[in-house]
């Protein structure tokens, strides 16, 4: 081969683009960023993948299932982030956990950035830079990546079957040679995706439900699924809906008169289930203490906006509580409940995000800075907070 030796050298393969899947630190987080199914699909990217120990066990998938679809598995999250371009988590994790990665690394998460402002700059000190996968713009190409409705959808479903077990009597009309046993009444409170299901799950178990929310689009909605509409029609109603699909703060008097034909309609209700949150706000108080004390003993509320303070004024976050013999569910995280379902979705989401990063040439890392995902999402890059939302106040 002579003078030609070189010519026939082998260039030297790019390295793969590496993924770590963190396990979760806090013990009541049961889900996953990653499954199996998401594993396998990963690999098929052209990326490796690392999945901590023990990462989806609460969510039923095993090191070894993990082992099969083709992950390495870490000991830790510092041996699982090692010379990681891209981490994902559920929660956000802390600037120790992700030690390791390579520098500018994305860090994909429910980052639950309102308030934790510190703990954002944490992760921009460590070189992350980090996503907030629940500020996802609300576009059609990006319904496949909002875990806001996927995890959603799961926590409205939850939250019926919840009220179900703690309500003493049964859901359907039962017809009986000892006499007929009466439809439950339940009534929905905000007619998001939470609600939707919540609808949907109340019906097919068989009782009355009704439903209320201040944008005009929902009441199809709910009429479409065999609900009835609860709500004060009149022309602030009509245009009561931001851009992004959110519920608009409306006026005192608008609320007054809503709340006078709420109040009437809770006190002839079984249950109730709330499910209204603003992001990086306090929920909105939509049953007050008076009306709770007009429900009959027996009834059941179900509060999906607990982690912010709750919808019910008398609502106990993280609690279930008793008040004139009507139980108040604040139950946190219901989507984590059902963790292997949640789970399954939830890594679908990071899936279809993760995938639009990846150069279909190169097979490696390739964020598109300019793509309106990456600018809704991104919190943190070259060592700074980059989301003037979340930037220290001078």
């Amino acid at each position: 081969m002579g003078d030609h030796d070189g010519a026939y050298a082998l260039a030297p393969l790019e390295s793969l683009m590496r993924i770590a899947v963190l396990a979760e630190t806090d013990k009541s987080e049961p889900r996953v960023a990653a499954t199996p199914e998401t594993v396998k699909k990963f690999i098929g990217l052209g990326a490796e993948i690392a999945v901590q120990a023990g990462a989806g066990r609460a969510s039923g998938f095993s090191d070894a299932d993990y082992a099969a679809a083709g992950a390495k598995i870490g000991a830790s999250a510092a041996e699982t982030a090692t010379a990681a371009d891209v981490i994902l988590r559920v929660r956000r994790p802390s600037g120790g956990e992700i030690k390791g990665a390579k520098g500018g690394a994305a860090v994909i998460a429910i980052l639950d950035p309102f308030g934790h402002e510190s703990a954002l700059k944490e992760l921009a000190g460590a070189g992350a830079t980090a996503f907030a996968m629940e500020l996802m713009p609300r576009i059609t190409r990006a319904q496949s990546m909002d875990v806001l409705s996927s995890q959603a959808n799961i926590a409205g479903y939850r939250a019926v079957i919840d009220a179900a077990a703690e309500y003493g009597r049964v859901f359907p009309m039962m017809m009986t040679p000892a006499g007929t046993v009466p439809a439950a009444r339940v009534f929905i409170m905000g007619v998001g995706v939470a609600g939707l299901q919540a609808i949907a799950t109340a019906r097919r178990l068989g009782a009355i439900v009704t439903a209320t929310d201040v944008r005009p689009a929902t009441k199809e909605q709910v009429e479409s699924l065999g609900a009835k509409f609860i709500a004060v029609e009149n022309d602030e109603f009509k245009q009561a809906e931001t851009s992004g699909g959110y519920a608009k703060e409306m006026s005192a008097e608008y609320q007054a008169a809503q709340a006078e034909l709420v109040g009437a309609h809770i006190a002839k209700q079984d249950i109730v289930i709330t499910t209204a949150l603003i992001p990086g706000r306090p929920a909105p108080k939509l049953v007050s203490a008076a009306q709770v004390h007009a429900m009959r003993a027996g009834s059941v509320i179900v509060d999906l906006a607990a982690e912010r303070g709750g919808n019910c004024e008398l609502t106990k976050p993280g609690e279930t509580v008793v008040v004139d013999g009507v139980k108040i569910v604040g139950a946190f995280n219901l989507a984590g409940r059902l963790a292997s379902t949640a789970s399954a979705l939830y890594a679908k989401n990071l899936l279809a995000f993760v995938e639009t990063m990846i150069s279909k040439e190169t097979k490696q890392l390739a964020i598109n800075w300019d793509d309106e995902l990456v600018k809704a999402t991104c919190l943190t890059r070259d060592g700074a907070v980059i989301d003037p939302r979340f930037q220290p106040k001078a």
